[in-house]
């Protein structure tokens, strides 16, 4: 994970200023539940099937992922390759701040959209992934030839993610991709489309796609939890080899305010890779620019001083019309990302077992990404958000709504991390490949070794939202990519392990015993 100091060989254009402007179950205690195969609650009737656009107009863009496609490459490439991926996301950050900064010219000129903005990204992109293949090829792999057929982009509708001008369709909004991975969770969240009118709300939006800076979340985003049907599915079954203990590591909630809008796991040595701000817990010294012997240095919040780990999410706002620090910053309100910053009342880390087998320690320096930044755009495929209240955990998860709580009740957002190791690599290309959910019975498949499954909870106190002629006030919303429109379905979670003084096999030994320890 060295320092990338090569310069970037295609000027990008200079930034412009954004549009106008979570699976722990919990209802009284901790019921740490339903944590494997928890990939993708299927949800028949998803969010691009229950909200109706309010025009045709192009609220964003969608573009090929084309980091997830590479699956194979060199280690002499990597860091070149993660660069160039970093210049694809600038792109579409650029693209996208100019379709929200013309809508008067699209309005004029149906053609702008894919004369102005779509066709000249197509030709920056092919610059781009010309030069990953060149990279990839040059250090002896071998690129994919579909690589090609990843340059085009589309403008999208903010609520069905539809092909609306020019460019090719992605696929990206098909809900059904990717189910493979969800195990026994296929639940018909028949409640999640009881938005009492709320998906009917757009009008008068057409200039954005809600939210105070223009780019979300939108009335369409939320959803009162006491209208949605149950629908968290039954654990799997514990075997006798089960592994039924857990640890629990207390790390904070980053009331020192420890930010960066940096991502060291996707891109490293680029600053502001993450195009959001992230809260980070555990290891103190975590940035586009750290190294694993960094890490070793950096110091840590959690009680448990052998406990180096890095765990870091985007940070969730109130858009209330207030402004944080950052709201002249890339990453912040210069990306979209406005509103005060809210700091979780808690945040809970714990390392549980696996239903079926003993687990294996984690390996020094293994990454783990779960959920999608860019989910929205790309499907469903490596999605895992969940979201709920206090007091509905173990009824009700969301995957692409925002709950709006009654009272007394706080916002949840859950997150259970890939439980299976493939036993060689702490990293891979895509960030991915080398770690897996366990299936519907919780085993691990293809060679995979159970690892202790990292699980988080983080609660928030949150000021109701309120619904109001199709506009919806005191909005929250996580941070993300400015296209990403604030969905909830992007909601993800980093995380890197660093422990020092024989921690790993503690934690693996006293969840193989079936203790509780901290």
């Amino acid at each position: 994970m060295g320092r990338n100091t090569r310069k970037r060989r295609t000027p990008l254009a200079t930034k412009a200023i954004a549009a106008s402007a979570a699976l722990a179950l919990g209802g009284g205690g901790l019921i740490w539940a339903n944590f494997y195969a928890s990939a993708h609650e299927s949800n028949n009737n998803s969010w691009q099937n229950q909200t109706k656009a309010a025009s045709a107009q192009v609220a964003t863009i969608s573009c090929p992922d084309v980091g997830q496609k590479l699956t194979n490459v060199p280690n002499q490439a990597r860091t070149e390759v993660d660069g160039e991926l970093a210049n694809l996301d600038r792109q579409i950050t650029d693209a996208y701040q100019r379709l929200a900064t013309t809508r008067d010219a699209q309005t004029r000129d149906a053609s702008f959209v894919q004369n102005s903005i779509l066709q000249p990204l197509k030709e920056r992109r092919k610059v781009i992934i010309d030069r990953i293949k060149l990279e990839i090829n040059r250090a002896g792999g071998s690129a994919p030839d579909s690589l090609d057929n990843l340059t085009g982009c589309t403008g999208s509708n903010a609520n069905q993610g539809q092909t609306t001008a020019g460019g090719q369709n992605n696929g990206g909004q098909q809900n059904n991709g990717g189910q493979q991975q969800n195990g026994g969770q296929q639940n018909n969240n028949s409640g999640q489309q009881q938005n009492g009118g709320q998906q009917q709300g757009n009008n008068g939006q057409q200039q954005n796609n809600g939210g105070q800076a223009g780019n979300g979340p939108s009335a369409a985003d939320f959803v009162d939890i006491t209208k949605v049907q149950p629908n968290v599915a039954a654990k799997p079954q514990k075997t006798g080899n089960a592994s039924t203990g857990s640890f629990t590591t207390r790390c904070g909630v980053n009331a020192n305010k420890n930010h960066n809008t940096d991502n060291v796991i996707v891109a490293p040595g680029v600053t502001n890779g993450a195009h959001h701000l992230h809260d980070y817990v555990g290891n103190q010294k975590v940035n586009a620019f750290s190294s694993n012997d960094t890490f070793l240095q950096g110091g840590t919040s959690c009680q448990n001083k052998n406990d180096l780990s890095a765990y870091y999410w985007p940070v969730v706002r109130v858009q209330d019309g207030t402004q944080d620090f950052d709201q002249n910053a890339d990453g912040g309100g210069k990306e979209g990302n406005v509103g005060k910053i809210l700091v979780p009342k808690q945040a809970q880390i714990k390392y549980v077992g696996s239903p079926t087998s003993k687990v294996v320690a984690m390996p020094q320096f293994l990454r783990i990404i779960t959920g999608d930044a860019k989910a929205f755009t790309n499907g469903t495929a490596n999605a895992n958000a969940h979201w709920s209240c206090t007091g509905f955990e173990n009824k009700v998860q969301l995957t692409d709504k925002y709950p709006i709580c009654p009272q007394g009740s706080n916002v949840v957002r859950t997150f259970a991390f890939q439980s299976c190791w493939d036993g060689q690599n702490i990293d891979s290309a895509n960030h991915r490949t080398h770690v897996a959910f366990a299936d519907a019975n919780g085993n691990c498949q293809n060679g995979f070794k159970a690892i202790p499954q990292l699980t988080m909870r983080l609660v928030y106190s949150v000021p109701q939202p309120v619904i109001q002629n199709g506009q919806v006030k005191n909005a929250y919303a996580v941070d993300g990519f400015p296209e990403q429109l604030h969905k909830a379905i992007t909601d993800h979670d980093d995380f890197i392990s660093v422990t020092t003084g024989g921690l790993a096999n503690k934690i693996a030994d006293c969840i193989n015993s079936g203790r509780r320890c901290q």
